[in-house]
């Protein structure tokens, strides 16, 4: 009894502490916007596909449909880019500011998001380099914004400002003294505008007298400031492969005492995450190098095989291993949504969550799954992931899509998930044999 109570103890304090973490209006903030944004990245993987695997003009298509005619096709798909990835970061202002005031129950949505889309034009230098053809040198054009800095890169900057804008907006909105009261009968939206007019001039000001001190004193605008001091060194942490792997086994360790793991990596690993989907969906769009394994379906289509923890492989370790005639029928009613990436039946049906026995596999098969592909990637055996799929892809035709339709990356899951099963299979024995004991003695 005992030793009961004290891992009783200890689960319930583990779910205090990832509770409160979860809950971290922030980082909450942060998890529910890119959840908000995600279809758009969804919509930019599914044009990137289509656009240069299936209208390729020198691929097979191309022989039977004339180049000319796919290429003038193709414009589509690039429009459709220009209004999602090359704007990642607009929408990723809009989205945060919106939830940070769903979190802090500030009802004038659309001033606190309007305030933050200003906010950011003030921040963002309206100049880039060109160098025309022909000439050596470039010269500086005025009066554009980089998609640099609006696309993937600038994600971070979209961030800061989603959240820092809008959380100076809404607390000087509630001081009563820098409300303009208008009397008659004056129409609501008119009033709301009045009311937030003082906020919205401080706010924007002080931004741009923020910039304008940091470009004094750095030489370099807020863009460049942040991507040099946050940006790249907490990059190198979050997507090289030993933080990846630890921040990615904390979040399911997390679901394995029943916090969701889009907790932890919604909001420490996403932003990293879908800069670098971005950056290697540009990149195949252009023909270019890409230049990053891990990234967002990186992890969806090698971490998420079946749900999180790659669960396909313990419903198979059951099917085929179980003595239990009770695990099999959970498992029945559970294979069906794993198709779909979905594993909540069996991660709190059979259960995994506060069950040692399984949280460990559950934990370690993702480990596994994430650095096999990461070297068979690196060393050339798949293709990079250059596509954003749906996360309820199901497995082993993510692997082809994601890839940009690489049939190796789809031999490479099944195999993942043909040793996934061993690594489950010990655990699931133990498990068995805990609930067997477990049923005898009641």
């Amino acid at each position: 009894m005992e030793k009961t109570s004290k891992k009783e103890i200890i689960f319930e304090r583990f779910g205090m502490i990832a509770t409160r973490l979860g809950n971290q209006i922030h980082l909450r903030t942060l998890r529910d916007a890119f959840a908000t944004f995600m279809p758009f990245m969804m919509l930019a993987g599914f044009v990137t596909l289509i656009n240069y695997v299936i209208l390729e003009p020198t691929g097979f298509m191309g022989k039977i449909i004339n180049p000319d005619t796919l290429t003038t096709i193709q414009k589509v798909g690039v429009s459709i880019g220009n209004g999602t990835l090359s704007i990642t970061t607009l929408l990723v202002v809009a989205a945060v500011s919106y939830h940070m005031c769903v979190s802090r129950n500030y009802t004038n949505h659309i001033a606190a998001v309007l305030v933050s889309i200003s906010t950011f034009v003030v921040l963002t230098p309206m100049m880039t380099m060109f160098t025309p053809e022909g000439a050596e040198k470039a010269i500086e054009v005025t009066g554009v914004i980089p998609v640099t800095h609006t696309g993937a890169s600038g994600m971070f900057v979209g961030i800061f400002v989603g959240l820092a804008a809008t959380e100076l907006f809404i607390k000087l909105s509630k001081n009563e003294k820098l409300q303009i009261n208008l009397s008659g009968n004056i129409p609501p939206a008119v009033l709301k505008s009045f009311n937030v007019l003082i906020p919205i001039m401080i706010t924007v000001t002080s931004f741009a007298i923020l910039s304008f001190i940091i470009l004094q004193l750095f030489n370099m605008d807020v863009n460049s400031l942040i991507t040099k001091v946050i940006t790249a060194p907490l990059s190198k942490v979050t997507t090289g492969l030993p933080g990846f792997l630890l921040i990615t086994s904390i979040a399911n360790l997390f679901f394995g005492f029943g916090i969701h793991q889009a907790v932890i990596s919604g909001s420490l690993l996403d932003p990293f995450l879908i800069q670098n989907m971005q950056e290697n969906m540009a990149a195949y769009a252009n023909k270019e190098e890409i230049p990053h394994i891990i990234n967002m379906a990186f992890k969806d289509t090698f971490a998420v095989m079946g749900g999180s923890g790659n669960t396909i492989a313990l419903l198979i370790a059951i099917f085929i291993f179980s003595r239990r005639k009770d695990y099999k029928d959970f498992a029945k009613l559970s294979v069906t949504p794993a198709l779909f990436n979905i594993s909540e039946p069996i991660i709190f049906g059979l259960p995994i969550v506060f069950n040692i026995s399984l949280i460990i596999p559950f934990v370690l098969a993702p480990i596994f799954s994430l650095t096999v592909a990461y070297f068979a990637t690196s060393i050339g055996l798949i293709n990079h992931v250059v596509v954003q799929i749906p996360w309820t892809t199901p497995p082993v035709i993510s692997g082809f899509l994601a890839t940009g339709g690489d049939w190796k990356a789809s031999v490479l899951q099944i195999l993942i998930i043909a040793a996934s099963v061993f690594i489950y299979l010990p655990f699931l024995r133990v498990d068995e044999k805990v609930t067997s004991k477990m049923s005898a003695e009641a």
